[in-house]
């Protein structure tokens, strides 16, 4: 599926536990997008975000090298199983390095604990209204 397929904005419910964990998702469905990701913003608003597709590497890590604010990053395998949450990743980190990972969800620091969501929660990805 080419870039110009994929939603430029979704939804992530946590289908688990029945919560929103992020209202509007924005994709980054590019290599410049994913490079530049969510530097040189100011912070996000509450219920957005945005998500990385993974590599062909085995594993998923995110820097917050350069950023402003701190974030949540929930990293999530092919299925959308949640595999390790990082809360409040302030600037100048690293995150955990993620075996299995196939996307990250970087949202407002805060978000993963209001929607509840925890490891081995199932998240559904769909189109934002």
């Amino acid at each position: 599926m080419g870039p110009d397929a994929v939603p430029k904005t979704l939804t992530a419910h946590n289908r688990t536990r029945g919560t929103i964990l992020c209202k509007s998702l924005e994709v980054a469905a590019t290599q410049a997008q994913q490079s530049r990701g969510l530097l040189g913003r100011d912070g996000l608003a509450p219920g957005t975000g945005m998500l990385f597709e993974g590599s062909w590497l085995p594993l998923i890590w995110m820097h917050m090298f350069f950023m402003r604010f701190a974030i949540d990053i929930v990293f999530i395998d092919q299925s959308n199983r949640v595999l390790r949450i990082n809360h409040d990743l302030k600037p100048w980190r690293v995150s955990s390095m993620v075996f299995g990972a196939r996307r990250a969800l970087e949202l407002e620091a805060g978000a993963a604990a209001r929607s509840g969501t925890m490891v081995g929660d199932e998240l559904d990805l769909s189109p934002a209204s």
